[in-house]
């Protein structure tokens, strides 16, 4: 169950800076998959079907300095080599276009309304793969084992290091007390889209409505631009505080010193906010799952199992600064110091129901204009 999978996760984030002390449960954990997962991933790497895959088509969402380490090491570990398409829009548009002649092996995306998005438009397959069914917890793939949750992404505030905030809530961005001090990016893009698909399940249409009027009235801006121009118009004095991933802030924190980006992330702090009405910070994810025409569907299953094995799973934390799907692996430190996540319990596949309302809602207000 959900519930007991997020008990769970937190208790491993409020540990992960002690790894000693988790020794025995991710022991217990990796042994459970070994024996019934991994195994099978060492045989489905092996040289009679590694043969027979020498390269996978991977399309993607995702930005290609995420893709990259976790790419190079797949390669280098089975020597199958993955031939990338990077798809910033129109993932579902494209592979619905090439119909059965896809060259198309994986589909990865960002976003559990995209993930569905795929699934309903029958452009995954259903697959078998015990390591994939140990080592995810239920409520992070598909019930007919067609898509899979690889990461999990938790939209936070970044807020002026000046402001005084120990907490604060999502319901607050709506505050009089922050007029014209917020920075956002388009409603409309999946990212808030999803945040706000969350308040209607939380709280109504109507009560939604009242607080989007109320953050549109507190923009310094037009909602637009990305995650990081937050952090930029932050340190620019443009507002004082907006939401964003937290991966993100993780890879300004850690950029190279005297680099703009290092710049945007040394000027911010970071602060889980939470809805009001369960005390949980909103958690999204990223996946992916093997392509309905699949060439090399073989191949495309191991990436996949790659994807939820330590060594990956580690890159994730450490290289793209997000929270790893599989228990027993540390946090990237940086990450860790946003303080503890305790992540909203709503089910993501509930919030997606409300994906259109919130659409809709952004366009009736003229959230972007």
């Amino acid at each position: 169950m959900l519930h007991r999978f997020y008990r769970g996760f937190n208790r491993l984030t409020r540990q992960s800076a002690r790894l000693n002390n988790i020794a025995a449960t991710a022991a217990r954990w990796f042994s459970k998959v070994t024996a019934v997962g991994f195994t099978a991933l060492a045989l489905t790497l092996g040289s009679g079907v590694q043969a027979q895959t020498q390269s996978i088509n991977l399309y993607t969402t995702r930005e290609p300095g995420l893709m990259k380490p976790l790419l190079e090491a797949f390669t280098a570990q089975t020597g199958i080599k993955v031939a990338t398409v990077y798809l910033k829009d129109g993932l579902l548009e494209r592979v619905k276009a090439e119909g059965v002649s896809s060259p198309a092996d994986v589909l990865m995306a960002v976003d559990i309304g995209n993930l569905l998005d795929l699934a309903e438009s029958k452009l995954f397959q259903a697959i078998h793969s015990e390591a994939l069914n140990a080592a995810i917890p239920a409520p992070l793939r598909s019930s007919d084992s067609t898509w899979f949750a690889f990461s999990l992404r938790d939209r936070v505030l970044y807020a002026d290091k000046s402001l005084k905030l120990e907490s604060f809530r999502y319901e607050d961005l709506a505050s009089s007390a922050y007029k014209g001090k917020v920075c956002i990016r388009s409603g409309q893009h999946p990212y808030n889209n999803a945040l706000i698909a969350s308040m209607i399940a939380h709280r109504g249409v109507a009560q939604t409505e009242q607080w989007l009027r109320g953050v549109k009235a507190n923009l310094a801006r037009k909602a637009a631009g990305g995650d990081r121009d937050v952090a930029r118009d932050i340190l620019g004095g443009i507002c004082d505080l907006g939401l964003a991933n937290a991966y993100y802030a993780g890879q300004m924190k850690t950029a190279a010193a005297g680099t703009d980006a290092r710049k945007w992330g040394d000027a911010i702090q970071v602060i889980r906010p939470t809805f009001a009405q369960t005390g949980g910070t909103f958690v999204n994810i990223s996946g992916a799952g093997v392509a309905a025409h699949a060439p090399n569907k073989a191949g495309a299953i191991a990436f996949l199992e790659y994807l939820i094995s330590p060594p990956a799973q580690n890159l994730y934390a450490r290289v793209n600064f997000e929270y790893p799907v599989l228990q027993g692996v540390a946090l990237d430190p940086t990450v860790e110091s946003f303080g503890l996540l305790v992540a909203d319990l709503t089910p993501l596949t509930e919030i997606a129901k409300h994906r259109k309302e919130a659409s809709l809602l952004v366009d009736r207000l003229g959230f972007d204009r």
